[in-house]
């Protein structure tokens, strides 16, 4: 493995430490606080204030980039940037409802599935029949697996816990049409989601412009390509989240005690959120060709496994059962192993 390439992966591992933690912090927030009060600034924070306030320190001539591309070159990851801005703030709801290992898990499987696939079927539909595309599409099958086993894992430990504490058997049954909800929005997310890989494959006139009209450095210009994935999502997320405020009466919150802690749960969320998506856009131009393809399935099954530690260092596995730890085990093994056949194709 060249050092490029392996300076694409380890961008990956750092992006998906980040990706995988960011939901973490919503484990700290006063019980109780309505979901927009919490990811309204988030989307904010992340949508709109660091782009437009980081990103003139960090790329230069950071608004003349956009003006030489143009709209067209700036619809299609406008575009798909709105779509994946919906799946986020589904995501978020997915949170409350399922819990933390199991939402990740069923989102990011997902988002492997369409994520690595749909940006390879739209411009290099030509490699997938090749030995390289067969040996990526294994690794995809293998990444997936693995979210299943994981997924399981999940199941099997809300089934323990309910057996294991018998005073709560009764609201286990009532909470089913709640847990087949977070189920079916954590799926949705993730095929949301995945629209970042798709608007991310979009981005390479503005990464162009920005180092070759601009004089900007591979890193400077991954901070507009994310800008402007970034901006596409902050319609949906934003308006949506003002929309709820509005209709729940909850924008007072925000002058209540303790709302500045919330608010300030929702700065770091942003700066983990962003820390990861701008890793990304970093490392999968080094994977070459299907980078993207090959980077996103990778990114998804390591910020998988972060988000499972994290899962254990918190308790969400306090109590669950052997067979349910075994499980989400062997399905962490089993990404690792994906993602190594994933890199071997590409390679």
């Amino acid at each position: 493995m060249d050092s490029g390439l392996l300076m694409g992966f380890v961008y990956l591992l750092l992006g998906a430490v980040c990706g995988g933690s960011f939901g973490l912090p919503t484990k700290y927030v006063r019980q109780g606080t309505p979901w927009e009060n919490l990811w309204g600034p988030f989307f904010l924070f992340a949508t709109l204030a660091m782009p437009f306030l980081l990103g003139p320190l960090l790329v230069r001539d950071f608004f003349a980039v956009f003006g030489h591309v143009g709209l067209a070159g700036l619809l299609m990851p406008m575009l798909f940037g709105f779509l994946w801005g919906a799946g986020s703030m589904t995501l978020g709801m997915s949170f409350a409802f399922i819990g933390l290992s199991l939402a990740y898990s069923l989102n990011y499987g997902a988002q492997i599935i369409f994520g690595a696939i749909a940006p390879m079927a739209l411009h290099h539909r030509e490699r997938i029949f090749t030995v390289q595309g067969g040996m990526i599409l294994l690794g995809v099958a293998v990444c997936v697996a693995g979210v299943v086993l994981s997924g399981r894992a999940g199941i099997l430990k809300a089934r323990s816990l309910r057996t294991t504490d018998p005073g709560t058997a009764d609201a286990g049954v009532r909470r089913q049409p709640r847990m087949l909800v977070g189920l079916t929005i954590a799926v949705v997310s993730g095929f949301l989601c995945a629209c970042y890989g798709i608007a991310a494959s979009y981005t390479g006139p503005v990464a162009e412009a920005a180092q070759s009209q601009f004089g900007n450095e591979p890193w400077q210009s991954s901070c507009a390509t994310t800008a402007v994935i970034l901006w596409g999502g902050a319609v949906s997320s934003c308006l949506y989240c003002a929309w709820l405020l509005t209709k729940n009466k909850t924008w007072r919150n925000f002058a209540a005690p303790g709302a500045g802690a919330t608010v300030l749960i929702a700065l770091v969320m942003a700066f983990l959120h962003n820390g990861a998506i701008y890793l990304f856009n970093l490392g999968f131009p080094l994977l070459g060709d299907l980078g993207v393809s090959v980077g996103y399935a990778s990114f998804m099954s390591f910020a998988i496994i972060v988000g499972n530690m994290h899962g254990f260092r918190t308790g969400e596995w306090k109590g669950a059962s052997r067979e349910s730890v075994v499980w989400v085990l062997l399905g962490i093994a089993v990404l690792i192993a994906g993602v190594c056949i994933l890199a071997t194709g590409n390679a």
